[in-house]
């Protein structure tokens, strides 16, 4: 039987609760490089709470240094509005500072993978998230306007970088298909242990609402279904509406239903906690998000000829191989580029232009 943890916890004794997670969630840390995954939306205030806040992840890495793994990354590849920006949104959250020197643009190095047809054939997935023996994930406990909440599941779409996460939301078309899509992204590599900041938790028209909730627990599982179970039911969302959890009991991740699942800790139902609407239309059907998302999509690096001093950098930094050296400037090939926009972030000129 799955368990989750629930235990009463505040940003500057948050310790207290990861090290209860890793008690009752045992690693064997020592000697294995280990990926810390928080949730950096985009860059923002800590205080803004739409993204995993510093103190979570430096109590984790605090915690996972002790454990002597041979290796630690700390990294995401943060959401449409801060694509090539990774480091930026690491250092304006905070994250950068809390993550003590491991942090790693996981962008700049991935490797394509087969995936779902019905979407992609491929996919590209940042390198630091297959070669790690442990994927630690540390979600935010928020809402969100397509998938309802933001938990365990939803995380780990930021294991893919650059732009083909909103060419993959046009594909989708609708917010059942993206749902599904969720978990086919997530059985890429399922992360070990899940730590979620509900600290401070948001509701409303999430992932970046204002409308914030005191809520006081770090939640922890080692299974995302169990976990995103306890997450939507405490929001007053009946798990099995998500189509999200649907497709991943089918594919056998795990079960929804409460009586299945051991909870440790109090589980209390936040009252008129407002979710944003099932159908997931708060995001289909608002044209000026849809239209971001389209125009993130479509954007290619350019360089600039008067700022570009042809040192070849984003040549040999791009991940996917899709620039070259024509007249001493680089030129992008656009179907293979996956817009990253690690060219445009590594760039020591500035000289990269996005267009």
């Amino acid at each position: 039987m799955p368990e989750v943890m629930l235990y009463p916890a505040r940003y500057d004794t948050c310790r207290l609760a990861v090290d209860k997670a890793f008690e009752i969630f045992p690693l064997p840390v020592k000697g294995k490089k280990v990926l810390i995954k928080p949730n950096v939306l985009r860059a923002s205030e800590a205080e803004e709470h739409v993204v995993t806040n510093p103190a979570v992840l430096l109590a984790v890495v605090e915690k996972v240094e002790v454990m002597q793994p041979a290796s630690i990354v700390v990294g995401d590849n943060p959401g449409i509005f801060s694509y090539g920006a990774n480091e930026e949104a690491f250092k304006k959250t905070g994250l950068m500072q809390a993550a003590k020197g491991y942090y790693q643009n996981i962008g700049n190095d991935s490797v394509k993978v087969d995936f779902n047809p019905d979407f992609m054939p491929v996919v590209s997935v940042s390198q630091a998230v297959l070669d790690a023996d442990l994927i630690i994930s540390l979600p935010k406990f928020k809402t969100h306007g397509l998938t309802v909440i933001t938990g365990a599941i939803k995380n780990s779409y930021g294991f893919l970088p650059g732009a083909q996460k909103a060419t993959l939301h046009r594909i989708a078309g609708n917010a059942e298909r993206f749902h599904e899509l969720l978990v086919d992204v997530f059985q890429i590599r399922v992360p070990d242990l899940f730590i979620v900041d509900a600290i401070v938790g948001m509701e409303g028209n999430g992932p970046a609402s204002p409308d914030l909730r005191a809520i006081g627990l770090i939640l922890a599982a080692d299974n995302a279904v169990a976990l995103d179970a306890v997450i939507a039911t405490m929001m007053g969302c009946a798990p099995e509406k998500l189509r999200f959890l649907q497709k991943a009991k089918e594919k056998g991740l795990g079960d929804y239903d409460l009586r299945t699942i051991e909870l440790i800790g109090e589980m209390k139902h936040i009252p008129d906690f407002k979710l944003p609407p099932l159908s997931g239309a708060a995001n289909l059907d608002n044209e000026h998000i849809q239209t971001a998302i389209h125009s993130r999509a479509i954007l290619r690096p350019h360089p600039d000829p008067d700022l570009c001093t042809g040192c070849g950098i984003c040549v040999a930094q791009c991940p996917v191989s899709a620039l070259s050296m024509v007249d001493h400037l680089p030129q992008v090939d656009a179907g293979t580029c996956i817009a990253c926009f690690c060219c445009q972030e590594i760039c020591p000129e500035k000289a990269i232009t996005l267009q």
